[in-house]
This record gives C-alpha cells, structure tokens and sequence, in this order.
C-alpha cells in the first residue's frame, strides 16, 4: 500500500508528515524550507512510495479561506504538473498549530523545544495527516 505525506505549507517552513506503507500510523518527517519543497517532494515521492498527498486547508472562523491559500494553490499546480498522477486531497488545518503546540507542552518538552517553530510545523503536519486518515 502507498504512503500518503502531508503537507502544511507556510511562507517560510513547511512541516511533512507520512504514514507507514499499511498507511495506519501518521509521523512527522521533517520541516523544510518551503523554497526548497518542491525539490524535497520530487526526491521523496518516489523513493518512498507515496501514493497520495494531503494539504492543509487554512480556514478562518466563519468558513473562510485564509490568506496563504493563494500560495497553496501555486504550490499544489506545482505538485501537479510535477506529478499528475498524484491525488492532491485538503484537510481542514483549523487550530492544528494550537494542538501541536499543546501535545508538545503535554509531553513534557522543555520550553525551548516548545518554542521551537520547526517541531510545531511537522507536529501541525501530523495533526492534519491523523485528522485526515480519520475522516475517510
């Protein structure tokens, strides 16, 4: 069974997440430069098996887009033509970066990981990657 990797985009740092090939498990992976994404994703998609890609869907209060949704668009174009034959999905990202930060205070991690942008993002793709297996 193919991966599916997880994406939550931001302007400066994009957190990933996968499941396992039984596609049972969600992890975070990693958090990398957005300018360097594309070039992450065109090694990893195929080396990894990924058959599905989820990306995070910013929504505002009163079911509104949010801002960076212009930039997702570009993004996911870019996946597109990179990869075409890859299902693009979104997932509701709402509150996912309050909920990483809160798992990771739960955990126990001292204030400077807590505090730590990078760890929250690939938390956040994780959430958005749990949420998403659960909903199908």
């Amino acid at each position: 069974m193919p991966r599916i990797i997880a994406i939550d985009f931001g302007m400066k740092r994009t957190g990933i997440a996968v499941t396992d090939e039984m596609q049972i498990i969600a992890t975070a992976l990693d958090t990398i430069e957005t300018s360097k994404l594309i070039e992450f994703l065109t090694k990893y998609i195929p080396e990894n098996n990924v058959g599905e890609m989820v990306v995070g869907l910013p929504m505002r209060m009163h079911g509104e887009v949010g801002q960076l949704e212009t930039e997702i668009q570009k993004f996911i174009h870019r996946v597109m033509a990179k990869f075409p034959q890859l299902p693009i999905k979104r997932q509701d990202e709402a509150f996912t970066s309050k909920m990483a930060s809160q798992a990771i205070f739960m955990s126990g991690a001292k204030k400077k990981t807590r505090q730590d942008k990078s760890l929250i993002d690939k938390v956040s793709a994780t959430i958005i990657l749990q949420s998403y297996m659960e909903n199908r």
